[in-house]
């Protein structure tokens, strides 16, 4: 009975969270369409329906995130590690990424959508490259190797290859890198970090949990990079989302109805490797007891519930409705205004995202909040708004992608080597966790019917819109890391002189508690 109230509590907390993440789009998109952007009766109730289900299934997701994917990564990391046989270490991690990236929906979203590569020969690819990256990423956890020159290695190789992909393929490669870091795939990769993390015993062991979103995010772009060269995609397959027309309520309901059974079959496929893996390393090797498993198997039913009512309602709701908002701001007589209202948007947006809560919330309780979950949705917040207005940028413009992403990567990088590694680590994999679903899904879709509506080239200028999202948070939570240090350092000249006594372990443990707040 009381875990039956612990779990109602919970819930009603996570209700809370979900509308104040997803409130805000909402007012934006009604102030928009009883204004400068109207749209039909039925697209706006479709929105509206989306919108509910959206704040539902965020509520039973990052719940069940939290009682289930959090717990089995961390457990499955100790006991990779605890092993101590490398060979063990590096199959059941190659093994893990594979899985994890084959189960993550929004991979099948963007298979549907690259000209020229059979959707299961570009999964495949994708989760290979996944797989391979979260071997070098705990192996660089357990030898201690620096993440700052990995980075600046395969990003390098990254860009020397562009010269040899078709351009209609560059923004797929790297849209690719954001979205196989969804909402499956980060809670379980960050969770693994810390189950690794916790056999070491030194200082660092915590820092070095971050770090593994990162280079997993760099595999899809890498072998997405390869197979362009294979495959030289010369067409586009893009198809848009069909605008829906509903006569009245049944027609309405129908729309949703015909979209459940598909996400609820999509995301039980996507669930079902995970679970089988941990069911079976739980026989083998775990053993957990009854109570344990019993809140695990909740979690998961949490999760598969919120991810089905997720899913349904942002592919059902949101994606027309942000295709046929881009049409009207894109056709309307100041079709420059999409740039501030795309900023406004990210700068929302990007809480609704489910796997940003987790990994705000993982920060937090790694740091012990000396970097606060507010401190990092607010720069999340600014880098993604800063992305939106460049990407439409490139939608009324023509502009390639790469004129923004290797000046940005480069900076970002560059920056690298003089800002604190931990926020380093937690800076490139922030890039990859909040270009989700929801951009996937809605301002993706907003580009695309913006591009339509001026004439542009869809799969050249609107793709990229991720990798965009996935850029910008590498600089502005660096950014923050430099503002932590500096802070520390004027502290240390204020305080100087009553720190006299200190030893020196006692004030950089005094530091390292230090609060920074936005």
């Amino acid at each position: 009975m009381q875990t039956r109230y612990v779990l109602r509590g919970k819930l009603m907390e996570k209700l809370r969270e979900a509308l104040v993440a997803v409130l805000p789009i909402i007012i934006i998109v009604l102030i928009l369409c009883f204004s400068i952007a109207p749209i039909s009766t039925s697209i706006l109730l479709c929105f509206l329906i989306g919108a509910v289900l959206l704040i539902l299934g965020m509520m039973f997701f990052t719940l069940g995130a939290e009682l289930a994917m959090t717990p089995m990564g961390e457990k499955v990391g100790t006991c990779m590690t605890k092993s101590k046989k490398l060979l063990v270490v590096i199959s059941l991690s190659f093994l893990l990424g594979f899985i994890i990236t084959v189960s993550e929906p929004d991979l099948q979203v963007l298979a549907g959508q690259v000209p020229s590569v059979p959707n299961a020969v570009l999964i495949a690819a994708v989760a290979c490259g996944v797989g391979l990256f979260l071997v070098l990423a705990l192996l660089r956890m357990l030898f201690r190797i620096p993440l700052t020159p990995l980075l600046l290695l395969f990003y390098l190789v990254a860009f020397l290859l562009t010269p040899f992909v078709p351009d209609t393929f560059l923004s797929v490669a790297f849209d690719s890198g954001g979205v196989t870091t969804g909402p499956m795939t980060v809670p379980f990769i960050m969770a693994l970090g810390v189950g690794v993390a916790a056999i070491r015993n030194d200082r660092q062991a915590a820092n070095d949990s971050f770090g593994l979103v990162a280079l997993c995010s760099i595999g899809p772009i890498l072998s997405v990079l390869i197979l362009g060269m294979i495959y030289h995609p010369t067409e586009s397959s893009y198809v848009p989302p069909v605008i829906p027309a509903v006569e009245d309520s049944v027609e309405l309901w129908a729309l949703f109805h015909s979209g459940f059974p598909t996400y609820i079959a999509e995301i039980a496929t996507s669930l079902f490797p995970i679970v089988l893996f941990f069911g079976i390393f739980q026989i083998a090797v775990l053993k957990l007891q009854k109570r344990t498993l019993t809140k695990m198997i909740i979690g998961l039913a949490y999760t598969y519930i919120g991810l089905v009512l997720f899913m349904t309602g942002v592919n059902v709701g949101f994606m027309p409705a942000g295709n046929y908002l881009g049409q009207m701001l894109g056709s309307s007589g100041h079709p420059w205004i999409l740039i501030p209202i795309a900023m406004i948007m990210g700068f929302f947006i990007v809480k609704a995202e489910p796997a940003v809560y987790v990994l705000n919330k993982q920060v937090e309780e790694i740091t012990d909040g000396a970097i606060s979950a507010g401190a990092m949705g607010t720069c999340l917040s600014l880098g993604v708004a800063i992305s939106l207005g460049i990407a439409m940028l490139r939608v009324l413009t023509g502009i390639s992608v790469m004129w923004f992403l290797i000046p940005g990567y480069a900076f970002a990088l560059g920056i690298s080597f003089f800002v604190p590694k931990l926020y380093t680590a937690i800076a490139f994999d922030s890039g990859g966790v909040a270009s989700g679903p929801m951009t996937a899904a809605f301002l993706l879709p907003l580009a695309q019917g913006a591009c339509g509506a001026v004439g542009g080239s869809i799969v050249k200028d609107a793709f990229g819109i991720v990798a965009m999202v996935a850029m910008t948070p590498l600089i502005t939570i660096q950014l923050l890391g430099l503002l932590s240090q500096r802070h520390k350092a004027d502290s240390r000249d204020r305080h100087a002189p009553q720190t006299a006594g200190f030893t020196s372990d006692a004030l950089s443990a005094a530091e390292d508690n230090m609060i920074i707040e936005l």
